[in-house]
């Protein structure tokens, strides 16, 4: 296999539209997290969407698994939305889908994540940044590892990844090789390789966004900001990767 192929490190973008999702593409992402409404921490992305993409791109597409806004305490009615959406992803042909869901002490709802991973079947399971609200993350990842997850996007509790690099880096020694831990938030061109080397991770997730100038004649009450992810930063992500 070449180095693109089986790159010792992979970069992820998180993906929010079917612009941003081509142009991580384009860029050299080895993988997409896609998903809607960023600016809100992402929630699910339509069915129309995850279809647009898998018929455009050759890259691995994972779908966010997530509601609604807000905490990740779910009632059996969003969980079983959460279900028939992993079941769609699975039957749409995407490579793997990306959940969370914890209980009211802020601990990781084993019941409910077992079941999303039942219906996922084959697919590949990332557990996302509901563990960065985890009340004791040691504990949290050893049941997450139960689950049979095969990676943890996180911050390592903090805001940012680069302000959270010690627990990250303590959470790659108490991984072990069990489960991949990816860092996300905040990485940059420039925070890439310092947080690489700090935390011994392989996987990173970024978005690489810019803001997009509207093309409307005129600004209406319906605007808001649109940031698209842009395929020169993700180029120079992948590049960092590669040094």
């Amino acid at each position: 296999m070449t180095d693109a192929q089986h790159p010792a490190y992979t970069l992820e973008i998180c993906a929010g539209s079917i612009q941003s999702a081509v142009a991580a593409q384009a860029g050299g992402a080895h993988r997409i997290e896609l998903c809607q409404n960023l600016e809100q921490g992402g929630t699910t992305p339509s069915y129309g969407l995850i279809k647009e993409v898998l018929s455009r791109l050759a890259i691995p597409i994972f779908v966010l698994i997530r509601p609604r806004p807000g905490n990740f305490c779910y009632d059996a009615a969003e969980q079983a939305i959460m279900v028939a959406d992993v079941a769609q992803c699975r039957a749409l042909g995407c490579a793997g889908v990306v959940i969370g869901v914890l209980d009211e002490a802020g601990r990781v709802d084993v019941a409910a994540c077992r079941a999303l991973i039942e219906a996922a079947g084959p697919l590949q399971i990332t557990f996302h940044r509901a563990f960065d609200v985890c009340l004791d993350q040691a504990p949290a990842l050893e049941a997450i590892i139960g689950l049979g997850c095969h990676r943890v996007l996180t911050s390592g509790g903090q805001a940012s990844a680069p302000a959270g690099q010690a627990q990250l880096a303590a959470l790659v020694r108490q991984a072990a090789g069990r489960i991949s831990i990816m860092p996300g938030a905040g990485i940059t061109p420039t925070t890439l390789g310092p947080l690489r080397e700090a935390t011994g991770a392989t996987e990173f997730h970024a978005s690489a966004k810019r803001l997009v100038a509207s093309p409307a004649a005129r600004a209406t009450e319906f605007d808001a900001p649109r940031w698209e992810t842009d395929a020169p930063i993700v180029a120079e992500l992948v590049t960092g990767l590669r040094r």
